[in-house]
């Protein structure tokens, strides 16, 4: 009897422990995954923030030769 509670209670220990594991990789996995979207996520922003400044400094180009044409139009 005292052999067989004790084996059970291993058997049941075991499974909680394989339980737990299963339960610790899959929340890793899903850090792991949302890490990686937040880095995506990050390039796509900063990938778009520098696109935004060059075209922002495109128009300025732009905007600052068309004035110095029309300036030196009425001189």
């Amino acid at each position: 009897m005292l052999k067989s509670a004790k084996s059970r209670a291993e058997k049941l220990f075991s499974a909680t422990q394989r339980k737990d594991q299963q339960a610790l990789r899959e929340r890793e996995k899903a850090r792991q995954e949302k890490a990686e979207l937040v880095t995506r996520l990050r390039g796509l922003r900063l990938a778009k923030e520098a696109a935004d400044k060059e075209a922002a400094e495109a128009a300025a180009a732009e905007k600052a030769a068309a004035k110095g044409k029309k300036a030196s139009r009425s001189s």
